[in-house]
């Protein structure tokens, strides 16, 4: 039975961890939700953890919009302050050097719709891990899922999720200690080929959540 997962921003490693261990749906058929990763994600940086947001184009208060018909505020130069904040973070980081070039692109071009662009980095970094890309999506929402496993509740960014995260080393380690459930991108600079293996160890209790 696959696993129901929102695509996200470059996803935390809960998520990932969800995506490298079981079959995936994407659901695409809800309605977009605030104070969630859809449009965030979470770096280690040499302050602390840090928050990227994609800016977004609202239709007015109390409207509700679907996740897929979300579009991108793109008048403010919002990749070019995130992608300078990613290598401020993690140019002296073990493997940056070695993912930049693909990453760099998807930061070059301006995207409409915010989950197209949250498909692209998930599909950016299935690329780096081998792993293959999730293709099917839902059709309409359920609010109670019959043939899937429910985990979208990994999207909500205030969520405390039954998972315990073995440490890796991080930039600002000696400065901040250790910072759970960063972006995949945290993982990928720091631990590089290993970060498929990092995710296959770890477990989500999806029943208990």
């Amino acid at each position: 039975m696959p696993l129901l997962l929102h695509p996200g921003y470059f996803l935390n490693i809960a998520n990932f961890v969800a995506l490298a261990t079981n079959d995936v749906c994407w659901e695409v058929s809800d309605n977009y939700q605030k104070q969630t990763y859809r449009n965030r994600s979470y770096i280690a940086a040499d302050t602390g953890k840090l928050m990227l947001t994609i800016p977004i184009k609202h239709i007015g208060r109390g409207t509700k919009q679907q996740y897929k018909d979300v579009k991108v505020d793109n008048d403010y130069p919002w990749q070019r302050q995130h992608w300078r904040t990613l290598e401020t973070a993690y140019r002296t980081s073990a493997f940056f050097e070695f993912y930049e070039d693909e990453i760099r692109p998807l930061y070059a071009k301006k995207h409409q719709f915010l989950l197209d662009f949250n498909l692209e980095t998930t599909a950016c970094i299935c690329d780096f891990l081998q792993l293959d890309m999730p293709t099917l999506k839902t059709t309409s929402y359920e609010k109670e899922p019959t043939d899937c496993i429910d985990g979208r509740f990994l999207i909500k960014a205030k969520n405390n999720i039954n998972f315990k995260q073995e440490n890796y080393f991080q930039v600002f380690n000696d400065r901040n200690g250790f910072i759970e459930n960063c972006s995949i991108l945290d993982l990928l600079f720091n631990e590089g080929t290993n970060t498929l293996s990092y995710l296959q160890q770890h477990l989500i209790d999806y029943a208990n959540a």
